[in-house]
């Protein structure tokens, strides 16, 4: 133990105990391919026992956003993990990559082995869900950099797909339709916006309106965590050809889904087709926030869309609903530019 480190506001032994508490957490996300790392210096993991012939590596890396000033005047941080595994998995998977091992980075103000733990937990409980291992990570107290019980939260992940199975949505076509999978509330954008309606302009109780939210407080509803796609989608892919694929996350339906539109085609979006959260209502309300703004910062109910050609709709929803999830059909692709929702 170094006493002046210690006086500088660094404790290695709070350090020493996180290590050990969030172990287990670990071991619960062991997959085919992972090798016993954590401790080392570099997380390790067997590419070659997967089996692949022409094997592309797909990398994505993403935070967590102010959704964490959430979780501290919440003082929840059981949850919070799984976002930052959700942001960087379902990137990934868009290119029809799965996901096989991820790191996490956790820099505190002040090294708490219990809230440290919680932290990892949800990363632990992201990964089992995108079957992937956490095969490494780094917990870093900086004082000074953060206030004592604030933390930030990153993530990195890496999927791989077979070359011949990547998807670009280059294949994407005129009268393709659009299946879209619903989200679990606002998942992990656009809390900027929504701290401001909420705790800056009208400083709502984050502890009310249970009769809003199906006996859930407006704390836990917002809080609660994004939805990994990975199962569904490994699913889908073994049975379905699709041709392109989305996650709506910042910048909503008008900066995400135009990002796998070729050249002179246009997603043409019924939003009434979409069952829209009462949270999304209920900011849109509190904030005045008009609907083409609404979809332009937030994913309104749909955390997933998939393009694919009109004659497999039927069997692709299928598939999906036998997955358990609540497909809906928003529309088709036609020609035109960006896209366009009918409202």
């Amino acid at each position: 133990m170094s006493k002046k480190y210690m006086e500088s506001g660094v404790n290695l032994e709070a350090g020493y105990e996180s290590v050990r508490r969030i172990k287990s957490h670990v071991e619960r996300t062991k997959v085919k391919g992972m090798i016993d790392s954590l401790g080392a210096f570099g997380g390790m993991f067997d590419l070659s026992s997967l089996g692949y012939k022409e094997p592309v590596l797909i990398s994505g890396t993403d935070g967590v956003g102010t959704k964490l000033m959430l979780a501290f005047e919440m003082d929840k941080h059981d949850t919070i993990g799984q976002d930052v595994v959700a942001m960087c998995v379902n990137d990934v998977l868009v290119q029809g990559a799965m996901p096989i091992f991820f790191l996490d980075y956790v820099a505190v103000g002040k090294n708490f082995p219990e809230q440290i733990e919680q932290i990892v937990k949800g990363v632990a409980d992201g990964c089992v869900l995108s079957e992937c291992g956490l095969i490494g990570g780094e917990t870093a107290e900086m004082p000074d950099m953060y206030e004592v019980g604030d933390y930030d939260l990153a993530g990195f992940c890496v999927g791989v797909v077979e070359k011949s199975k990547l998807i670009t949505g280059a294949k994407v076509k005129k009268g393709d339709k659009i299946i879209g999978l619903t989200s679990s509330g606002v998942h992990s954008n656009g809390f900027s916006l929504v701290r401001k309606i909420v705790m800056k302009d009208k400083k709502l109780d984050l502890n009310g309106y249970t009769d809003i939210f199906n006996g859930k407080t407006l704390g836990e509803t917002l809080l609660a965590p994004t939805r990994i796609y990975v199962k569904t989608i490994k699913a889908l892919l073994e049975k379905v050809e699709v041709n392109g694929m989305c996650h709506i996350t910042g910048g909503g339906f008008y900066e995400n889904v135009p990002r796998i539109l070729p050249e002179g085609l246009q997603a043409k979006i019924d939003t009434k087709t979409i069952d829209t959260p009462e949270i999304f209502k209920f900011l849109a309300k509190e904030g005045d926030v008009p609907k083409e703004d609404m979809y332009n910062v937030f994913n309104m109910g749909i955390g997933f869309m998939i393009v694919l050609d009109a004659e497999k709709v039927d069997e692709a929803m299928e598939v999906l609903k036998a997955n358990g999830e609540k497909p809906v059909v928003l529309g088709e692709i036609v020609e035109g530019e960006g896209v366009d929702l009918v409202w």
